[in-house]
C-alpha cells in the first residue's frame, strides 16, 4: 500500500557527475565488536583479509553503530536516519514501509540493487511488509535474522536450501550478482549482510582449527569471524577479478558493539545493548581507489547513519522528498577539505522490548509449506502491522538511554521507571575514552548546552516517530 502511494514521488536526480558512476557494496557483520579484529589488537583472532584492507585503504577508528543492537542499526544504514524515527526500536522491529532507502534512490537512478544475507528489518516472504523488494531491492536472497551452517534463505520469497558456512553462502550470492551486473554493464548497489558472528556459534572444523587450544565456545566464535574474513576476501577478490575495484565503493562495518564474555570492545566501557562506547564502537573500513589512492586512518567520530548521505553525494543522487536525516556526508572529511563531521551524533536506546524472529524455524516452516504448495499467511511473519501509525508518543518524555556526541564530549541521558527522573552523565572521550570520569558537575555550562541540544533532537525524533515526516509528504 505505502509503496504504491509513494513510489511515483520518489525521484533520484543524478547530478552532472563524471561517468562511470561508482558501484556500491555495503558489507556488515552481525555482533562483531571493535576489538574483534587482529588489526585492532585482538591477540588470537585470524583476520588476514580485513587486516590487509585496513593497511591499504581507509580505516575508521571511531566508527559507531547507530544503535547498540542489530535491527535499528541496519535501518540507519538503509535510510541515514536514527532508527527510532521509523519505530525500529530494538532487534526484530521492522523498518516502516514509508521510509526512503538507499536502494530506492539508487534504483531510480539506474542502479541494479541487491540484498544478500541477514535482513532483520521486516518480512522475507513475498507478500510480507517491508521485505527487501518493497524496500527497493531488485534481487534478494535474505534471511529474517541471523543464520548458520546450511541455511534456508528466501530467494525473493521462495524458500531455498543452501550448503556451507553462512558467510561463504552470502559471499557467493554477492559474487553471482557482481558477475551478472558486470555482464549487463550496469552500476549496482549490493548490500551484503553476514549472519556471523552472532550466536549460536557454529564454525566449520577447519575454521576452528587455529583456535584448537581455546575453549569450545571461544573457538567457534573466533572461527566464525575467520570464516567471515575469508568470505569478505572473496567479495574483494571478485571485484578485482571483474576489473571493478577501481570504481567500486566497498564499505564494511558491524551492526553493534561487542558481545559480553566472548567479544572484545578494545577496552571501551559496556557491550552490545548499551549506549556506552563498548556497545556502539565497531570496526569499519572503506575502499574506493578511484577517489582515495592512499591509505588513511580516520579518528573522527562517525556513525552508520552517515553511510546513506555519503553514498548519495558520491553517486550524485538524492531523493526528491527526503525526510530529516541524522547522518552527515563524510565526503569532505574523507577528502580532507574538512576536519570534522558536520553535526553531532545522537543515540537513543528505547526500552521497548525486542521481537523474536527465529530465522531457522521460520525458514524451515516456509520451505515445508511451499514444498506442499501452500503459502503461509501468518501476520506476525508477514509483519502485517509494519508502518501502522496507531500509537502516538509524548513529546516531553524520552524513556531509555540516549546520548549525544559533540566533538570529543559525550552526554548521556538515562530515563527509567526506577530512576524516578532523568540521570545525566558527561564524559570527555578525548581524555577519557573508557567513560570512567563523569564531568557533569565540573562542566555545568557545557552540560547545559549539550542537554538543550540533545533534548531538542529527541523531540525531533518523536515527531518523526509520530508520523510527521509522512504527513508532510517528506517520504518516497
Amino acid at each position: 500500500m505505502f509503496r504504491s502511494l509513494f513510489a511515483l514521488a520518489l525521484l533520484a536526480l543524478p547530478a552532472a557527475a563524471a561517468e562511470p558512476r561508482p558501484n556500491v557494496v555495503l558489507v556488515m557483520a552481525d555482533d562483531q565488536g571493535w576489538g574483534d579484529m587482529a588489526y585492532n589488537g585482538h591477540p588470537r583472532v585470524k583476520t588476514p583479509h580485513f587486516d590487509a584492507m585496513a593497511k591499504e585503504t581507509i580505516r575508521f577508528d571511531r566508527f559507531h553503530a547507530a544503535a547498540p543492537v542489530c535491527s535499528p542499526t541496519r535501518a540507519s544504514v538503509l535510510t541515514g536516519r536514527t532508527p527510532n524515527r521509523m519505530a525500529t526500536f530494538q532487534w526484530g522491529h521492522p523498518i516502516r514501509p514509508q521510509e526512503t532507502t538507499i536502494a530506492h534512490v539508487l534504483k531510480a537512478a539506474g542502479y541494479r540493487t541487491g540484498h544478500f544475507g541477514k535482513w532483520h528489518v521486516g518480512s522475507v516472504q513475498k507478500a510480507g511488509r517491508a521485505n527487501p523488494g518493497a524496500m527497493g531491492f531488485d534481487e534478494w536472497v535474505s534471511a529474517p535474522n541471523f543464520f548458520d551452517l546450511d541455511p534456508v534463505l528466501s530467494d525473493k520469497g521462495k524458500a531455498t536450501e543452501f550448503k556451507g558456512d553462512s558467510s561463504d553462502v552470502t559471499a557467493d550470492l554477492a559474487v553471482r550478482f557482481f558477475r551478472d551486473c558486470a555482464a549487463r554493464k550496469q552500476p549496482f548497489l549490493a548490500v551484503v549482510w553476514f549472519g556471523s558472528p552472532h550466536n549460536p556459534h557454529k564454525a566449520l572444523p577447519a575454521d576452528r582449527e587455529p583456535y584448537a587450544d581455546r575453549p569450545a565456545a571461544e573457538a567457534n566464535f573466533l572461527g566464525e569471524i575467520t570464516a567471515m574474513d575469508r568470505a569478505f576476501g572473496k567479495v574483494r577478490s571478485e571485484l578485482k577479478s571483474l576489473g571493478l575495484t577501481e570504481n567500486t565503493i566497498l564499505w564494511y562495518c558491524s551492526d553493534n558493539g561487542a558481545l559480553p564474555k566472548l567479544g572484545s570492545t578494545g577496552g571501551a566501557r559496556g557491550n552490545k545493548g548499551q549506549v556506552y562506547e563498548g556497545g556502539l564502537l565497531v570496526p569499519a573500513l572503506l575502499e574506493w581507489p578511484a577517489r582515495f589512492a592512499k591509505p588513511k586512518v580516520v579518528k573522527t567520530d562517525c556513525v552508520t547513519s552517515d553511510i546513506y548521505p555519503t553514498i548519495l553525494e558520491w553517486t550524485g543522487t538524492k531523493a526528491a522528498k527526503q525526510p530529516p536525516l541524522d547522518g552527515a556526508s563524510l565526503a569532505g572529511l574523507l577528502d580532507g577539505t574538512t576536519e570534522t563531521r558536520a553535526k553531532p551524533i545522537g543515540f537513543w536506546n528505547h526500552p521497548t522490548p525486542g521481537v523474536g524472529t527465529p530465522s531457522k524455524e521460520w525458514m524451515d516452516d516456509l520451505l515445508k509449506d511451499q514444498t506442499a504448495g501452500r503459502e503461509p499467511s501468518d501476520p506476525v511473519r508477514l509483519f502485517a502491522k509494519a508502518g501502522d501509525l496507531t500509537k502516538q508518543y509524548p513529546l516531553d518524555q524520552f524513556p531509555g538511554h540516549s546520548a549525544w556526541i559533540d566533538g570529543s564530549w559525550k552526554l548521556h541521558r538515562i530515563e527509567t521507571a526506577k530512576s524516578n527522573g532523568v540521570k545525566w552523565e558527561l564524559y570527555d572521550l578525548a581524555t577519557d575514552p573508557k567513560e570512567s570520569k563523569d564531568r557533569l558537575a565540573a562542566e555545568p555550562d557545557r552540560a547545559a548546552k549539550l542537554q538543550k541540544s540533545l533534548t531538542a533532537w529527541l523531540g525531533s525524533v518523536v515527531r518523526s516517530l509520530n508520523g510527521e515526516d509522512y504527513a508532510s509528504g517528506n517520504s518516497k
